[in-house]
């Protein structure tokens, strides 16, 4: 089989990082599932895609049905996935200190930032090993929080350095298959998540500091690069932060 297109899905692509990623890649040629949970939002995205061929798929990544059903979705179109950029995610509720927060956010959290993360990487798993050629890639999108917290972020701190685990795994069990795993850990990319970042976020020594940000389009032009690797080479670890950024030295 000779095979002219990438193939990628690409959770949370309705906004941000997602869309940021999936307008790059479709620009570089890749032809692309859009999951998330809004249809206007990944429509949109598609829009601005141009002519590149595009899938919207609506999903929730914590329903395991809906996961396999993006990817059945995406086979179904395309006939092999060469990419998971697994970067559906949430912060959850901000500044509720650890001992207010409800079961039920802490669940939101975990069950999106880290189920959703696994269940679309299974799901991928899955399809590179039965795949012929072989193989595929997975790029898990991490956090400066998979490093040091933030104040009052104990779900999505403590998904993120989950997902690092995860991470390692994937590319441990994936060594047979052709099946290479990779992290990407972003610090403060301008979008809509991070807006507050400009006006003042706290501080971990209790004080509110605006802080530098950076054009989300930096971080999809790194996304892409670990993209396009061959699969004998891969970037198992990439940080890409604003330069200023309170993260060497934060606390």
């Amino acid at each position: 089989m000779t095979q002219t297109t990438k193939t990628a899905v690409v959770t949370g692509a309705g906004s941000g990082i997602g869309r940021a990623v999936a307008l790059e890649l479709a620009a570089s040629g890749w032809s692309l599932a859009l999951a998330g949970r809004r249809r206007e939002a990944l429509e949109e995205t598609a829009a601005l895609a141009g002519p590149a061929d595009v899938v919207c798929v609506t999903a929730d990544v914590a329903a395991p049905d809906e996961v396999s059903a993006l990817f059945a979705a995406a086979v179904d179109r395309f006939g092999r996935l060469d990419l998971l950029f697994n970067n559906a995610g949430t912060f959850g509720p901000g500044g509720v200190p650890l001992d207010e927060l409800s079961y039920e956010a802490w669940r939101h959290v975990v069950d999106t930032n880290l189920n959703g993360a696994f269940l679309c990487a299974q799901a991928a798993f899955r399809q590179f090993k039965a795949q012929d050629p072989q193989g595929g890639r997975i790029i898990n999108n991490g956090s400066i929080s998979a490093h040091v917290p933030r104040p009052h972020s104990v779900a999505y701190t403590a998904t993120k350095h989950a997902m690092t685990g995860l991470t390692k795994s994937l590319s441990l069990d994936g060594r047979p298959y052709r099946i290479a795993a990779s992290q990407i850990d972003i610090g403060n990319a301008a979008t809509d998540m991070t807006s507050r970042m400009q006006s003042g976020i706290l501080q971990a020594n209790g004080e509110l500091a605006p802080e530098p940000v950076m054009d989300v389009a930096d971080v999809a032009r790194q996304v892409r690069f670990m993209a396009e690797l061959p699969l004998e080479a891969n970037v198992q670890f990439a940080t890409v932060l604003a330069t200023n950024m309170p993260y060497i030295g934060r606390g």
